[in-house]
């Protein structure tokens, strides 16, 4: 089965090292996957967004996204951008937003189109461990939590693939509490 997933945020958030944090943690259970960004000369702040594609059969596609099974919204400041943000998600899909409290607007769109909406305060998570808004980690955590596809363990193992030191020990961190708080908006 194929499962597709776009990410939301601006540059300098790290929306495409989650995205790769990802696909290299799908890896690492033996699934195939495609990690890719899509961005064009933007500079720092402006609005980007990710792919990542996982699959147990070998992926022979090379094209955008248009139909995810979930999308990542890491930034917040996004979150009124719904023509945005749920372009392309059917129903029963999951929309995994950064938020104490989704706006109502979105929530409403959510619930007429039956996609699944998961919030987690990524901002305080990441204020609170790294004392700066770095989202991306705490989000990857709480897209597996609410997605299940992969488990959060070869997230980790990512982790440490790609950090080390204090960084590593920070990320494990907001990563595990992404994890442990998402919840589904109801």
């Amino acid at each position: 089965m194929l499962y597709e997933v776009r990410w939301h945020g601006r540059g300098g958030q790290g929306v495409v090292t989650a995205s790769d944090l990802l696909a290299r943690a799908a890896i690492i259970e033996g699934k195939y996957a495609q990690h890719f960004p899509e961005f064009g000369p933007e500079r720092m702040g402006a609005p980007i967004r990710a792919f990542t594609r996982i699959s147990d059969e070998k992926i022979e596609l090379y094209t955008g996204v248009y139909e995810p099974e979930m999308v990542v919204v890491i930034d917040p400041t996004l979150l009124t951008r719904t023509d945005l943000i749920l372009q392309g998600l059917k129903e029963d899909r999951l929309l995994v937003v950064n938020a104490k409290t989704p706006p109502e607007t979105l929530v409403n769109q959510c619930n007429e189109k039956k996609i699944k909406l998961y919030v987690v305060d990524a901002y305080t998570i990441a204020m609170e461990v790294f004392k700066r808004p770095f989202y991306n980690t705490p989000m990857l955590g709480a897209a597996v939590k609410a997605s299940g596809i992969v488990k959060i363990d070869s997230v980790l193992d990512a982790a440490k693939l790609r950090f080390s030191g204090t960084i590593l020990e920070k990320n494990i961190e907001v990563i595990k509490r992404g994890y442990e708080q998402v919840r589904e908006y109801a």
